[in-house]
């Protein structure tokens, strides 16, 4: 029984550590990387929110585990001359408050978003997603299409992958129970992100180089808070519930859509959601380039000059 007890304090004692030092992380990240934008409230969800520019709209919508950062790193400031862009932590994403009950799906953020468009006044914004944000932004068209003038999808998602598998980089936010994510993402999930990052970022960016400053300047720290990998990994599993009914209804698009895809995308790949996605909706257009799927962190330019051109279709 002393060893039992022993084991068990021991367990308890190593968890506290673990917590405390997700605690002292997260905090140091807070410091490091304040919010950048103002706090809107819509459809339920308490949005960070940057501007940049006046002109048209252009809404930017990041992926999954991700947040505004991943654009306002290069993409936003070279579109800002002649746009309004309008950048966005998704809800529970980055600094955005979304509530434990608030579901995680599609058609929820998607909802969420179209209420923000009509408090910010955006009108009929282009829309811009980036990844997973592809996937809302797709459902944001079909299900509010009042509301979204186009499309400009990068390395979207817009199919389940094959055997409903996530890309190995997203393993870790597979679990399924909630006090258990929970319990993760405030003891192994820090440091296992810590240990386990070249891993990571050598699949979510190659074959393209990591930036630098990509932990500060592209926001890549801000995945250190617990709150972020209990989002993504919400996130995450409520795909499945949603994605499936989206893609039976993308011939109904009848907004000018273009898809940016790298060749060498390691997380998604460009035939099963670029060139599907292209084959079914009319008049849509596909182009590729060399390189991986942080196309908006690598390559900003060409990024910008892409959502310049779907701008110009709407």
């Amino acid at each position: 029984m002393n060893i039992l007890v022993a084991a068990i304090l021991a367990a308890l004692t190593l968890m506290l550590a673990l917590a405390a030092f997700t605690w002292w992380t997260a905090s140091r990240v807070r410091a490091a990387l304040p919010p950048q934008g103002r706090f809107v409230d819509a459809g339920g969800i308490r949005f960070h929110v940057s501007e940049e520019g006046s002109g048209p709209a252009l809404l930017l919508i990041h992926g999954l585990a991700g947040q505004m950062r991943h654009y306002t790193y290069g993409v936003a400031r070279r579109l800002a001359a002649d746009y309004r862009v309008v950048a966005i932590d998704r809800p529970g994403s980055g600094y955005s408050v979304r509530g434990e009950e608030t579901p995680a799906d599609l058609s929820t953020q998607a909802g969420a978003i179209a209420a923000l468009i009509d408090t910010l006044g955006l009108g009929r914004p282009l829309v811009v997603g980036h990844s997973l944000g592809g996937a809302i932004a797709l459902t944001l068209a079909l299900e509010h299409p009042g509301q979204v003038g186009g499309l400009a999808l990068i390395a979207p998602l817009t199919h389940l992958p094959e055997g409903e598998q996530p890309p190995a980089a997203f393993r870790a936010l597979t679990i399924a129970t909630p006090w258990l994510r929970k319990l993760f993402a405030w003891t192994l999930a820090v440091p296992g992100a810590i240990a386990g990052r070249r891993k990571v970022l050598d699949q979510v960016f190659g074959p393209d180089p990591v930036p630098r400053d990509f932990g500060t300047r592209g926001g890549g720290l801000l995945s250190l808070m617990p709150s972020q990998f209990i989002a993504a990994s919400r996130d995450l599993q409520a795909v499945p519930a949603r994605l499936p009914a989206i893609v039976s209804r993308y011939a109904e698009l009848r907004v000018p859509v273009g898809v940016l895809f790298g060749r060498q995308d390691r997380i998604l790949d460009w035939k099963i959601n670029g060139e599907a996605l292209a084959a079914r909706v009319p008049g849509a257009r596909l182009e590729l380039v060399d390189g991986g799927h942080m196309l908006p962190v690598i390559h900003p330019e060409r990024t910008a000059s892409f959502i310049r051109d779907c701008a110009a279709r709407v």
